[in-house]
């Protein structure tokens, strides 16, 4: 098989896209850490689940929304249980699954953090786009995260949010 290497025009766009990327999740985890006291993974669960009906998802639904491994969402949870913006709780039609759910003293804190966390981004990411190149980030995100996400084969554990954690809770 012959290596496909990268154009230089790709390999520009690449290193770009890889510096922008990590350049804004520390944008947003320093005024995340220092507004909230939590890391934005964190912040994000509270967001998917404040969404949710009733504030509640199975783990294994969160886990997917937030393209983590189940693993890496249970040791996330068991902290912002231990801190009480979520609870736990038993999936009622199925025994084996657990459900999160966001707490209203979770809510309280997402609300008050929403504010500075909103800022940042528009002050890291939208504010430096043209309203043209707003719509091709979200076409050319799309097009990546359609791509990974379906890719034409079937579903299976090759996504982070379809791997077993080693306690088994899903």
């Amino acid at each position: 098989m012959t290596t496909r290497w990268l154009t230089p025009e790709e390999q520009r766009a690449w290193r770009a896209y890889i510096a922008a990327s990590l350049l804004l999740e520390d944008a947003i985890d320093r005024q995340l850490q220092q507004d909230a006291g939590m890391p934005h993974l964190y912040y994000s669960i509270l967001s998917v689940l404040s969404e949710a009906p009733d504030r509640r998802l199975r783990m294994t639904d969160l886990a997917e929304r937030l393209k983590i491994t189940r693993s890496r969402l249970t040791y996330a949870v068991t902290r912002l249980e231990k801190d009480g913006m979520l609870r736990r709780e038993a999936c009622r039609y199925d025994k084996r699954g657990s459900i999160a759910a966001l707490t209203d003293e979770g809510f309280a804190v997402l609300e008050r953090a929403a504010p500075g966390h909103v800022e940042t981004v528009r002050n890291s990411l939208f504010d430096r786009l043209s309203a043209e190149q707003v719509g091709q980030l979200e076409a050319i995100s799309t097009a990546i995260a359609e791509g990974l996400q379906e890719d034409g084969r079937p579903a299976t554990d090759d996504v982070p949010w379809r791997r077993r954690s080693s306690t088994g809770c899903s």
